[in-house]
């Protein structure tokens, strides 16, 4: 079954998250999206209607209500499935996006997602680390592999003012004493938590 915009509202409102219904609409068109390409792609092992809302379509909501006001620029480090970089430029239409994902067939289907639902997002289909430095005010990362050894490419690519948000496990990374980092734990997700970290 396709997923309504009402489902999007109903889980945003679990969530206590948000949501005008433009919004809703684009997220569950996104949603489709996926489920279908997810059908030939393997895009991610999750292929349920209510689980893809849950675990994806409000983790990346979640991040974008959280992402700090301040932040005109962001980068989602390894994108894949474009969560949470497309929530964030659905609902924070005065940030530049920038989705880095070096798989082709997932480069791909984030170029037509963001060109359906009528996003700016620039899709860079290498890998986040030829970027050039100091070129994001935020720096997003989910479910990407070798975290610890991706997060000092993370930190190169901030702005000196800029925040890392990071989407793991209860403890912050360990990044020393010079960062410090808020945490915002994620509704019935068992122990996932939004970490944002800013340098003292």
């Amino acid at each position: 079954m396709p997923i309504k915009p009402a489902d999007i509202q109903a889980a945003a409102a679990r969530w206590r998250l948000p949501i005008a219904t433009p919004i809703a609409e684009k997220l569950a068109v996104y949603g489709d999206m996926l489920l279908r390409w997810n059908s030939r792609l393997a895009l991610t092992s999750i292929r349920d209607e209510a689980a893809l809302i849950e675990r994806h379509l409000m983790e990346g909501l979640f991040a974008a209500v959280h992402l700090p006001a301040q932040v005109a620029s962001a980068l989602d480090f390894g994108s894949g499935t474009g969560i949470p970089g497309i929530p964030i430029a659905l609902y924070r239409t005065d940030v530049r996006v920038t989705l880095a994902e070096s798989q082709r067939k997932k480069a791909a289907f984030l170029q037509e997602a963001s060109r359906l639902l009528g996003l700016r997002c620039v899709v860079h289909a290498e890998r986040a680390e030829t970027l050039p430095a100091e070129s994001f005010g935020a720096v997003c990362m989910r479910a990407v592999d070798k975290t610890d050894e991706m997060l000092p490419e993370a930190i190169r690519l901030l702005e000196p003012h800029g925040v890392l948000c990071l989407m793991f496990g209860r403890h912050s990374p360990e990044l020393g004493p010079e960062w410090e980092w808020s945490r915002f734990e994620l509704p019935g997700s068992h122990g996932r938590v939004l970490h944002i970290g800013r340098r003292s």
